[in-house]
């Protein structure tokens, strides 16, 4: 039967606790859980916390217990289908059937193999009423997750190209100088689409230019995202900025002797070679071992170069790019890109969201047909 409104509201609700997730749950996805007691009162909530840390569901069960409540023929309403295998932690769903629920509302089934239905069936399979939604809910809850879905579906993370730009499409002046193009209200803004991410690539000729970081600071989070450098030749600073402290970074070459391999594990930096035919490093296998670490979402700050190379092999997701009101003039351009024959060649992408940051304005468009996969 179709869930009725309160049964959306609550499903909504639980994908806002969700977003409490971001910045800590990674390689999980983030998931909220909303409990109410048999009578329909508010009984508990949680949201997923770090790996190996209690799911939503367990964090909401802990939080009615703590306050009194008594949730047996209770009602869940939860973002993502609950687990049903053994992990880093038991089974949600079976912590559900053991809380003596009657009912439980999922917002989305969830991709993982282990899962992928399971959870619902062990609930169901124990008495339990399970419902799942369709339409925004299941929407809302998938697009939060669209790394976790990406990474499940299509082994590769969701790759998002952060662009600041002015009116005219320029990224940097001709030598090189882009700091700052756009205001501080965007450069916060970043931040906070970086913490989503559970990496930060760039190139080596950014790593030279600016130096940077590539670190969350202007927001909280709770853990730094693994930054990665793709060098084809290693001859990244030993000092660049992007590689400290050891530990947290990535340098991805393409071919290189074995002593300056040996010269950056000693550094404490990690250290993969994956050459492409052509001398240069191979993008698609980098995202697959990107993947395989557990990467969901893959926030990528760079120069024309990379850019170009990330859309013309198709690898490239979505761009999020802040357009600042000035016209610079003769530059450099977003990304490089091979020249058209004709209009019909060109990439095509879908306007998701435009919103003005401070005196900026935010664009994220995405590739079409690339979150086909949340359908």
């Amino acid at each position: 039967m179709p869930l009725s409104q309160g049964d959306h509201d609550l499903l909504l609700r639980a994908v806002a606790l969700a977003h409490q997730a971001i910045g800590l749950s990674d390689p999980n996805p983030r998931v909220g859980c909303v409990l109410h007691d048999a009578r329909g009162r508010p009984a508990g909530e949680g949201f997923t916390q770090q790996a190996g840390g209690h799911h939503a569901e367990v964090m909401a069960l802990r939080a009615a217990a703590a306050a009194g409540h008594d949730i047996r023929g209770g009602t869940a309403w939860v973002s993502l289908e609950p687990c049903a295998h053994h992990g880093r932690t038991p089974p949600c769903c079976d912590a559900l059937v053991a809380a003596g629920l009657a009912r439980v509302v999922v917002a989305s089934t969830d991709p993982f193999p282990a899962v992928a239905g399971e959870g619902i069936g062990r609930m169901r399979a124990a008495g339990i009423t399970v419902d799942v939604a369709e339409g925004a809910p299941t929407r809302a809850a998938r697009e939060l997750n669209i790394g976790f879905f990406s990474r499940v579906l299509r082994a590769r993370p969701w790759v998002r190209l952060k662009i600041a730009a002015s009116l005219d499409g320029r990224t940097a002046l001709p030598g090189g100088q882009s700091q700052w193009i756009t205001g501080e209200a965007a450069r916060t803004d970043g931040h906070a689409w970086r913490k989503r991410a559970a990496a930060v690539l760039t190139g080596s000729g950014t790593v030279r230019a600016d130096d940077p970081r590539l670190d969350v600071r202007a927001v909280a989070t709770a853990r730094q995202p693994l930054r990665v450098v793709v060098d084809s030749k290693l001859a990244t600073p030993a000092n660049a900025r992007v590689l400290q402290p050891p530990g947290q970074a990535l340098l991805v070459g393409a071919n290189a002797a074995t002593e300056r391999v040996d010269a950056w594990h000693d550094a404490g930096v990690d250290v993969v070679l994956l050459p492409a035919a052509d001398g240069s490093v191979d993008l698609a296998q980098l995202m697959q071992r990107l993947a395989l670490q557990g990467i969901n979402e893959l926030h990528v700050e760079a120069g024309p170069t990379l850019n170009g190379a990330l859309l013309r092999q198709g690898l490239a997701d979505e761009l999020l790019i802040y357009l600042a009101p000035r016209l610079l003039g003769p530059g450099r351009e977003m990304a490089s890109l091979a020249p058209l024959a004709q209009l019909s060649q060109a990439q095509t992408l879908r306007f998701v969201e435009a919103r003005p940051v401070g005196d900026d304005l935010c664009i994220v468009a995405r590739l079409a047909g690339h979150d086909s996969f949340l359908d």
